[in-house]
């Protein structure tokens, strides 16, 4: 069962309610979501943190799998890997669209390009793996 973009806000809103992301578009297989960029969000130098490149990039593949395969709570995160390609703008919120390579029983795969807003070349690159729990009753639970 595939769940909307407003069921995948609003369960995000529920159990993660401090994080500064919005779900931009949710479909089958795809995702986009920005980071609102404050001043919490940087490094000394002046760039968004590492930390929020992957926080974005592991919520845009969560946010992927449950556009997918619907609201499964413990789906969780069993690989990241990030490469951080140039310095994101400071001043711009981060936008991660993210295309899932392979959504099988137990495992999914998906690949996040990072952009500053509005910049038309990426500022990191992630691939990540989800595994995903064999009890699927389990989709409601926090809802």
């Amino acid at each position: 069962m595939l769940a909307s973009k407003e069921e995948i806000t609003q369960f995000l809103r529920n159990v993660f309610p401090q994080a500064p992301i919005e779900v931009e578009a949710a479909a089958p297989m795809s995702a986009t979501v920005r980071f609102k960029v404050t001043e919490k969000s940087l490094r000394p130098g002046g760039s968004v943190s590492g930390p929020v490149l992957m926080t974005l990039a592991d919520t845009a593949l969560y946010v992927a799998i449950l556009a997918t395969i619907g609201i499964v709570p413990m789906a969780v995160t069993t690989n990241l890997n990030i490469n951080f390609l140039r310095m994101p703008k400071a001043e711009k919120d981060v936008v991660g669209e993210c295309k899932m390579i392979k959504v099988g029983k137990t495992l999914a795969i998906g690949e996040v390009f990072i952009y500053s807003d509005g910049e038309e070349a990426p500022v990191a690159h992630a691939t990540g793996t989800y595994s995903i729990p064999p009890n699927r009753d389990l989709k409601t639970a926090n809802r």
